[in-house]
């Protein structure tokens, strides 16, 4: 896809990956907030300015080398089945020992907890915003760009949006079930054991992985919550 500011198709890219990272960018503010705790009032903007800083620094170049190598055979395959699963967990209760992260007295301890913490969970979003950047640097970066401001200044109230009203993560997670489906079925790999098919066909396995994740997600929180009925009765 161009760098095309008059497309339609572009703008919805944009609209996808902003909304990719609204959704999946909730723990990490989590991981702030627990990281720079202890920190004194002065050194907690601090904490929080490096930390974001470095975190968002490493998520880039580790995005961007995820879009450069994605159209290579299989690994789309491989990244949307990946993103089925994250989709689902998703939509899963929260475990209830909830973060393991330890909070920090000294101010660069803080920032290397943030960094660390946002580097292991950044897989889900590495590869959802990859993948709903269609193998375009320049789109990639542009949402990002876009994207990353809202993310650093607004995640705090976004946590609370997500709790107040669920179905912004049932929303989300149906996104990235729609980016999974398209990235399975147009991967170079899948697309030379296939027939010609025409060009919708990558819509309809984007709503099919859509509908499919929620579905799942629904019936296995469900399971989950009536489990913790009968432990708790």
């Amino acid at each position: 896809m161009e760098l095309d500011l008059t497309s339609s198709l572009f703008w919805i890219a944009v609209g996808q990956i902003i909304l990719i990272d609204i959704v999946l960018s909730g723990d990490n503010a989590v991981v702030i907030a627990l990281a720079c705790r202890n920190l004194s009032p002065e050194q907690r903007k601090t904490g929080i300015f490096w930390g974001v800083a470095g975190a968002v620094s490493l998520r880039v170049v580790l995005t961007v080398f995820a879009a450069l190598v994605m159209n290579l055979p299989w690994l789309k395959l491989v990244g949307g089945l990946l993103l089925v699963w994250i989709a689902v967990k998703l939509m899963l209760p929260e475990d209830e020992e909830g973060h393991d992260i330890k909070p920090s007295t000294h101010l660069w301890g803080a920032v290397k907890t943030i960094v660390i913490a946002d580097f292991v969970m950044s897989l889900d979003n590495v590869i959802a915003v990859a993948g709903a950047a269609h193998g375009s640097l320049a789109l990639l970066l542009f949402g990002l760009a876009v994207s990353i401001p809202l993310i650093v200044w607004s995640s705090q109230l976004i946590l609370r949006w997500m709790e107040r009203w669920p179905w912004i993560v049932l929303l989300g997670a149906g996104l990235l079930g729609y980016v999974a489906g398209q990235m399975i079925f147009t991967d170079p790999g899948v697309i030379d054991l296939l027939p010609p098919l025409p060009e919708w066909s990558a819509k309809a396995a984007g709503a099919i992985g859509a509908l499919l994740v929620v579905v799942v997600g629904r019936w296995l929180e469900q399971r989950i919550l009536a489990r913790q009925d009968v432990t708790i009765v």
